[in-house]
C-alpha cells in the first residue's frame, strides 16, 4: 500500500505505507492481492480526506493542497486504467497461443518447486519471457531464454516484481519488460488505435454512440481513446487519441472544461489544470512527424464539452464483451 503525504514545501509525494503489527512493531502495509488492497484503500481514504479537511491551514493553502491530492490520485487512476486496457488487449491477442501442460515446461532444476505456479501464470499469459510466481510463502521471478528454458528462481524484490508485472503487458506486444516504460506504452497506444477503430463497426458500440449523439454528446473519452463526432463532410464518428501538452500520462483533467477545435488534428489535448490552478482549455493537434493539422474555417470552429466514460468500458469493449 502507498500513501500520499504532504511535504513541508506544500507539495505531496507518495511513500510506502507502514502500520503497527500485533507486537507493536512497524511493518509495511502489504496485501495478498489487488482486490484486498483496493478494499482497504476505499475504507481508508474517507478518513484521510476528513483529516485533510480538519487541518488548520489558510483557505488558499487548503484549496491548493486539495488540488494536488486530486491530481495525484487521478494520475494513478488513469495510469491503472490505461494499463488494464493494454493488458486486456495483450491477453486477447494471445487467445490462440498454445498452452503447455505443467510437465511440458522446461525448467532449471532449482525452479522445479515452481512448476505448477508457473504453468498457472502461463495459462493466462502464454507469451511471458519473465514471470512472477508465488509458492509456499516465497515470491520469485523466472526468466525464459531463447530455447524456452526457464531460469533458476530469483528473489522478487520491488524492482524485479515491477518488471515482471510490466512483462504481462510488454511481452504481449513483443516488447522487453526492461525497455523504457513510457516509450513502450506510447508504441502500444499507437497499436491500439486500429483496434479501437474496429469498435466502430460493432452494433453495440454504434448503439452507444447513437444514444450519446441523441443526448447532444459529441466527444466521449475513455482510457486514452476518444470517440469524436465530426459533422463536417459527413464523416460521422471517428476515433482519435488523447495526449497532454506536457506529455504527462496523468495530467489532471478539468472535468467541466471544453475542447476548442480549430483544426482536424488526430490528437486531442484534454482540458487540464496547471499546478497554479489555471484551467487550460482543450484543443486538437497533430503529433510529431504528422505535419501541420489541416485547419478548419473559422466558421467551423467548434467548442465541445466532453464526457468521460466509465474506466472499464473500453476494457470490456476491447475484450469483446457485449455492451448490452
Amino acid at each position: 500500500m502507498m500513501e500520499l503525504v504532504a511535504t513541508e514545501e506544500g507539495g505531496v509525494r507518495w511513500r510506502d505505507r507502514r502500520v503497527p503489527d500485533e507486537r507493536g512493531f512497524i511493518r509495511m502495509d502489504n496485501h495478498p492481492n489487488l482486490e484486498s488492497a483496493m478494499s482497504a484503500a476505499e475504507a481508508l481514504n474517507p478518513t484521510l480526506a476528513e483529516a485533510l479537511a480538519a487541518r488548520n491551514l489558510p483557505e488558499v493553502d487548503r484549496v491548493s493542497l486539495g488540488l494536488k491530492v486530486q491530481k495525484a490520485l487521478q494520475s494513478r487512476k488513469r495510469l491503472d486504467e490505461e494499463e488494464a486496457l493494454m493488458l486486456a488487449e495483450a491477453v486477447r491477442r494471445h487467445r490462440e497461443t498454445p498452452r503447455q501442460a505443467p510437465d511440458q515446461l522446461k525448467l532449471h532444476t532449482e525452479a522445479e518447486p515452481y512448476r505448477e505456479a508457473l504453468a498457472l501464470e502461463l495459462d493466462t499469459y502464454p507469451y511471458l519471457r519473465m514471470a512472477f510466481v508465488h509458492t509456499a510463502g516465497r515470491s520469485v521471478v523466472l526468466y525464459r531464454d531463447a530455447n524456452d528454458v526457464w531460469s533458476k528462481p530469483y528473489y522478487a524484490g520491488e524492482k524485479s516484481a515491477v518488471s515482471a508485472m510490466r512483462a504481462r503487458i510488454a511481452n504481449g506486444y513483443k516488447f522487453h519488460q526492461d525497455q523504457h516504460w513510457g516509450r513502450v506504452k506510447a508504441q502500444i497506444r499507437a497499436e491500439l488505435l486500429p483496434r479501437a477503430n474496429q469498435l466502430l463497426q460493432l452494433a453495440s458500440v454504434q448503439r452507444m454512440l447513437a444514444e450519446a449523439l441523441a443526448r447532444g454528446e459529441r466527444v466521449l473519452v475513455s482510457n486514452g481513446i476518444v470517440f469524436w463526432y465530426e459533422p463536417d463532410g459527413q464523416l460521422g464518428w471517428m476515433v482519435k487519441s488523447t495526449t497532454s501538452d506536457k506529455g504527462e500520462d496523468g495530467a489532471t483533467l478539468w472535468r467541466e472544461g471544453t475542447i476548442l477545435s480549430t483544426n482536424h488534428g488526430r490528437l486531442v489535448v484534454l482540458p487540464y489544470v496547471k499546478e497554479s490552478g489555471e484551467l487550460v482549455r482543450g484543443h486538437t493537434k497533430n503529433g510529431p512527424g504528422d505535419g501541420r493539422a489541416k485547419p478548419r474555417h473559422p466558421s467551423h470552429y467548434v467548442e465541445i464539452p466532453f464526457r468521460e466514460l466509465k474506466g472499464d468500458l473500453m476494457i470490456g469493449l476491447f475484450g469483446e464483451l457485449p455492451y448490452e
